[in-house]
């Protein structure tokens, strides 16, 4: 059985940037309802109960073709959601550190530019989804979003950090501004953890 992952930090610990209600209903409603359909999906397949959610998405064609949707949606769900809260802490933001900072100085420019590439992409993306740095094999450098619960693990690309799009997200706060929501964003990423998902 997959269970909800637990935060490392309290639900009102990223105030005044990302508000208490979201996170709890952020956590214990949409996350959990992944979780759950995630478990139902796979109720009928014990040979799949065993692999994780990162493991589920990285080849779905082992997953049979009746149950392939609901695991795309719900292990991609699940598996998203985990590294977007892990991501998130108190007194974090700033800037990349070691060598993140490099690869993106050398990716995209500097600082400031990287924040302006990634927030145009997060704010220009379509309906739901998540905006996202990625790596490829090669080593290059992505700024990518995608659509429902679809990652870059998906097509072989390593994620280094990543933002959910999704109103639920931020509409209790920010309402329709998914720039505002972005804005404050930066104040709770954690980039030490951003940098230990690039040097694997």
């Amino acid at each position: 059985m997959h269970t909800l992952t637990k935060l490392p930090y309290a639900y009102n610990a990223l105030e005044p940037h990302v508000d208490a209600r979201t996170m709890e209903i952020h956590h214990t409603k949409h996350h959990q309802t992944y979780v759950d359909k995630l478990n139902a999906a796979l109720e009928k397949h014990p040979s799949l109960q065993s692999l994780s959610a990162v493991e589920l998405i990285t080849d779905l064609s082992r997953v049979p073709e009746e149950i392939r949707t609901a695991v795309r949606n719900n292990a991609g769900g699940d598996a998203n959601h985990v590294m977007f809260f892990t991501m998130l802490g108190p007194k974090k933001g700033g800037q990349p550190v070691g060598k993140l900072a490099a690869a993106i100085d050398a990716a995209f420019g500097p600082f400031e530019e990287f924040q302006k590439k990634f927030a145009a992409a997060a704010v220009g993306h379509f309906a739901s989804g998540w905006a996202w740095l990625s790596r490829e094999a090669g080593g290059k450098l992505l700024i990518e979003t995608t659509p429902g619960h679809d990652s870059p693990i998906m097509a072989g690309r390593t994620p280094i950090l990543v933002l959910d799009l999704w109103e639920h997200a931020y509409y209790l706060k920010h309402q329709n501004r998914r720039g505002d929501s972005v804005t404050a964003w930066w104040n709770v990423l954690d980039w030490q953890q951003a940098e230990r998902n690039f040097v694997g």
